[in-house]
């Protein structure tokens, strides 16, 4: 049975996209956008998140791509939110979080940033007339404080001055520029965001997790040595976890397969080792982190063993998952990898939707019953492009550019 590029799937998708976008738009706030709890009403107690609010200015800024009337009135709120309360008009880059009487976290953070980056250069391709510049003054925040020439690597953080940064280094952070890299070059045609993201993907992945079974590790000093013991007591972090966050390998998977057809568009040869790397990650997801106790999900972290951590399925790996089941699908016309796509897909209609209260769950226990353990609500729709709009696109450009050049659907029959 076939699903990818067939109409009939891309209408449901489309079907599906649309009820997302229509519950994402409920998260908008005078200072941006907020956390959306489980019933989908802002929660005013966590604030306003820099994160959220740039990923919601890159979703929808591919809303307006795809002519969803209201999209391009939430880029320009996005837009307006990273010029003000987001925005550090003293020091320079943005802050953390914010709420209504003012800052709560003054800290500058890498992972922040690059989705900054990728908003920004998302919001360029709805021909918003401030988007430009807010990926200007994005990018050279990025080429000061977070692009390290010595390293060839990203740094993590900073203070609220940029005046002493983490001694710690964020394979979370590297991928996620690695993302925004790809969407910048698309824009801007430079040619050095591919060279940075593929740097980054050889030290992470070719380098490092390749020689270790590709279980990623996340976290390094200040020379990339991994740290393997980090956040040993706190192993439920939400953004730096203990051991391996399988959802981070496959996703990695995804991003070299952009940059493996982002290379080939240049009618360059990519490296060799980007599809084998990709569809390393992605079975060793499947090996370490698929059912392993017996009840389908992902769980959220395992060990240097593979042995399940944190045992939780979380919403955003098996979304992920399904986008780089595609990506593969589209180098290697392999039918494993549909296969893998629609029991994703079975589980995801089974288990995660809520047609409630909207969107998806974010977090389901080993029953597959809804829980908090690692996250409480349903935070933004991000991740869920990754599976309702990226199957109906080539992997060349990336998502929004794709959309605005109006290649959606365009393999479909």
């Amino acid at each position: 049975m076939k699903w990818f590029n067939t109409m009939s799937h891309h209408r449901w998708l489309e079907q599906e996209t649309d009820r997302i976008f229509d519950f994402g738009k409920h998260a908008a706030v005078p200072t941006g956008f907020g956390w959306l709890g489980n019933n989908g009403q802002v929660r005013a107690d966590m604030g306003t998140h820099l994160w959220i609010t740039a990923r919601m200015l890159h979703v929808y800024s591919v809303a307006a791509g795809m002519g969803r009337p209201g999209a391009y009135s939430l880029v320009d709120h996005g837009i307006r939110a990273l010029n003000g309360a987001l925005a550090d008009k003293q020091h320079g880059g943005w802050y953390a979080c914010v709420n209504d009487e003012g800052v709560v976290d003054a800290s500058k953070q890498g992972y922040q940033h690059f989705f900054v980056l990728l908003g920004a250069a998302s919001a360029v391709t709805t021909g918003h007339p401030d988007a430009r510049a807010l990926l200007d003054q994005a990018i050279d925040v990025i080429e000061k404080y977070f692009w390290s020439e010595d390293e060839q690597m990203c740094l993590e953080s900073w203070d609220e001055a940029f005046s002493e940064t983490e001694a710690y280094r964020g394979g979370n952070a590297n991928m996620h520029a690695v993302e925004a890299f790809l969407i910048v070059y698309d824009v801007t045609h430079e040619r050095k965001w591919l060279d940075r993201a593929l740097r980054i993907a050889s030290v992470i992945i070719h380098d490092v997790a390749r020689r270790g079974e590709y279980r990623v590790n996340e976290h390094f000093d200040t020379q990339w040595n991994p740290i393997r013991d980090y956040n040993k007591d706190n192993p439920a972090h939400r953004f730096r976890a203990y051991g391996g966050t399988p959802g981070h390998w496959i996703e990695w998977g995804r991003l070299m397969l952009h940059l493996h057809a982002a290379l080939e568009a240049r009618f360059e040869t990519p490296p060799a080792w980007l599809l084998e790397d990709a569809k390393g990650l992605f079975h060793a997801t499947i090996r370490d982190a698929w059912a392993p106790d017996g009840a389908d999900g992902f769980v959220y972290s395992v060990d240097w063993e593979g042995q399940p951590i944190v045992r939780e399925r979380v919403r955003w790996p098996i979304v992920e998952a399904m986008g780089t089941a595609y990506a593969l699908h589209c180098l290697t016309g392999e039918a494993q990898y549909e296969s893998w796509y629609q029991t994703w897909w079975e589980y995801c209609v089974k288990y995660l939707m809520d047609y409630e209260n909207g969107s998806w769950w974010q977090e389901l226990d080993t029953d597959n019953k809804v829980t908090t353990k690692v996250w409480d609500g349903k935070q933004d729709i991000y991740h869920l492009l990754h599976c309702l709009v990226i199957p109906r696109l080539p992997l060349a450009p990336g998502l929004a550019p794709a959309v605005a050049a109006g290649l959606l659907d365009i393999n479909a029959k």
